[in-house]
């Protein structure tokens, strides 16, 4: 929470100082497990304020809630960039996300692990599309206190999900449950119309070949 607050708070006063202009990473955890579907970056977000996941939820609401303050107060050149769950080579193995998670699992042999009954939804943006969404963003003029959600509104099930990564890992589908984690979002797509029109973006790596990518790189690390 504090790296998110002051962090956010740090920049914006570096910005007010020299000129620079700042983009903020925030995130679709902002809407919560939400009741407006898809997600449009005028939606205000269904989050609990108390859950095991406000730590994360509420600074990064904190940090676009500083953010557009200073930029109506100080005049800064603020921008956010809501990211939607984003994946490909080089991710972590252990941190805990579906995909390096179905991978290895995949790859091993093993069963993938499915929270719930996996019928929960996510829509998955290859990380060279979520840079060149970042980068537009951030070099763009006149958009200053803007909100956009970057992601692909490419929406699948978690089942659905581990099949396709079993079948492009050349392994035989196995599943084991366990059960879902608390406030975890029943349904998550970005509607990324605003980032069409003054970014001139949308996605263009296929959900299939950043899998492929994402396998590839796991099997040689």
């Amino acid at each position: 929470m504090a790296v998110n607050a002051l962090g956010t708070m740090q920049a914006c006063e570096l910005a007010r100082r020299t000129g620079a202009r700042v983009v903020v990473a925030s995130t679709s955890e902002c809407y919560g497990d939400p009741l407006e579907h898809p997600q449009r970056e005028t939606y205000w977000g269904n989050v609990n304020p108390l859950g095991a996941r406000a730590c994360y939820d509420e600074s990064k609401r904190y940090a676009e809630a500083y953010l557009t303050s200073a930029v109506r107060v100080n005049a800064i050149d603020g921008r956010l960039v809501r990211i939607f769950n984003t994946y490909g080579p080089r991710l972590r193995p252990g941190d805990g996300r579906v995909i390096p998670n179905f991978c290895l699992s995949a790859l091993k042999g093993e069963a993938l692990t499915i929270f719930g009954n996996g019928g929960q939804t996510r829509s998955f943006c290859y990380v060279d599309d979520l840079i060149e969404g970042i980068y537009r963003l951030a070099t763009r003029p006149g958009l200053a206190g803007q909100v956009v959600n970057i992601g692909n509104p490419d929406e699948l099930t978690i089942r659905e999900l581990a099949q396709i990564v079993s079948e492009l890992a050349g392994a035989e589908l196995r599943t084991r449950n366990r059960p879902l984690p608390a406030d975890d979002p029943t349904r998550r797509r970005p509607d990324i119309a605003l980032a069409r029109a003054l970014l001139d973006w949308e996605p263009r790596v296929s959900l299939r070949d950043g899998l492929l990518a994402t396998l590839a790189y796991f099997r040689e690390s």
